[in-house]
């Protein structure tokens, strides 16, 4: 072992003389250890909005969307979703709309998006049967006896609340399309087959699901959809999928992905995530000069022992050493605690869902807590460069001390 190793261990390891040099000690490495947790659960709370605002959005909505560049509705949207079916890369491909309404319930009106969906796709079905906390999507496919000629339809959670509606109920629909027609101006009565929860509140407070015949009806445009929404099976690679998309329908389509249509929501987490590592990595720096506290009192009592070091040959540098490696240790052992209680903090917060926020503001009712090994070395390599960042003023100082000086005025 060299000998800088060993007197540093020594040094940390010996009784101080003063109780102040202990209580630096201590709040150093207490104060880096909280600095590291709560930036290992702010890091986790940013991936874990993130994580699910994304897997909520793209739960209700679709991957790429393909739409006439023009704006017109796809009466061919059949032939032209096993098209892009056809792209590699592509799991699912039917045409959808999303027009505007007002619907009308007991409890007064609210406005709501019709979410046209085609049911001879599966894999739309099963997405939307996925979020039914009430009633089925065969009652949406069929009716029987005096309810046949009323259309069904499934309603977001929050919008049937808001109406004052359960499934079995009915509901008034003033599409905002048939508004501008007088032939159609006429309310649209709806039965409720089924209520969803997507767990986005700004899906759940307006999206009314109902077949594109449905939806066509109301709107007058038979057999049409307004896109085709599709799924692929890598969401980071969108990009690729989208271009080959481009290239095999045309300029005559218009092609947009999630990552695209989102991008002011993501763009605005990602710089959210940036300034909340800065300024909790400049708490952890604060933490960090108590290291430099630490260390000056150490070379204050340790002036003698450097002196004689110096008068038996170590060199400016070694002595430099000796306390850099103390300073690093502290914010090693600060690191370790950190990341222990940080990673019980996230893991406690996520398995009770203790961050709660008001879902009209959020969209979310709660923020799950995403421990990533990352961000825990991330948070930890902050903390070890920080307190080694500390060390360079005190290790100086005490690499400067003549021994002739010192052991003269002893």
């Amino acid at each position: 072992m060299q000998y800088e190793v060993f007197l540093a261990l020594r040094y940390l390891g010996s009784r101080r003389k003063h109780r102040l040099a202990r209580a630096t000690t201590l709040i150093a490495v207490v104060g880096i250890a909280m600095g590291v947790a709560s930036l290992i659960v702010a890091l986790a709370l940013a991936e874990g909005f993130r994580d699910e605002m994304r897997d909520k959005i793209l739960r209700g909505t679709a991957h790429i969307t393909v739409m006439r560049a023009d704006g017109q509705p796809l009466t061919d949207y059949r032939q032209l979703a096993s098209q892009v079916a056809s792209v590699a890369g592509v799991t699912g491909s039917a045409g959808t709309t999303y027009d505007g309404a007002v619907i009308i319930g007991p409890k007064g009106s609210a406005y709501g998006v019709l979410r046209g969906f085609d049911p001879s796709s599966p894999r739309v079905t099963n997405d939307i049967s996925a979020t039914l906390v009430r009633g089925s999507l065969e009652a949406v496919f069929k009716s029987d006896g005096a309810e046949q000629a009323l259309p069904s339809v499934v309603l977001g959670v929050e919008l049937a609340t808001r109406l004052g509606v359960d499934v079995g109920d009915t509901a008034d629909v003033i599409s905002a399309q048939s508004a501008y027609s007088s032939a159609n101006a006429n309310r649209r009565r709806v039965r409720v087959g089924g209520v969803s929860r997507s767990g986005l509140f700004e899906y759940d407070s307006t999206w009314i699901y109902a077949p594109l015949e449905t939806i066509a009806a109301f709107t007058g445009n038979a057999h049409a959809a307004s896109m085709v929404a599709v799924q692929v099976n890598d969401i980071y690679g969108v990009k690729k999928t989208s271009a080959q998309i481009r290239q095999k329908l045309g300029s005559a389509y218009q092609v947009i992905d999630w990552q695209e249509a989102n991008r002011p929501l993501f763009t605005a987490l990602t710089l959210e995530r940036r300034l909340g590592i800065i300024i909790i990595a400049l708490i952890v720096l604060i933490a960090a000069l108590n290291i430099t506290t630490t260390l000056i009192l150490l070379v204050m009592e340790r002036r003698r022992d450097i002196a004689i070091l110096n008068a038996m040959g170590a060199t400016p540098n070694g002595i430099m050493t000796i306390f850099m490696i103390e300073g690093a240790i502290l914010g090693l052992c600060g690191a370790v605690a950190g990341v222990l209680l940080g990673a019980i903090a996230t893991l406690a917060a996520d398995r009770y869902h203790l961050i709660s926020l008001p879902a009209d503001v959020y969209s979310i009712s709660s923020v799950p807590l995403h421990l990533d090994s990352y961000n825990v070395l991330f948070a930890a390599a902050i903390a070890l460069v920080l307190s080694i960042l500390a060390t360079i003023y005190p290790a100086r100082a005490a690499s400067r001390i003549h021994a002739a000086e010192l052991l003269r005025n002893a």
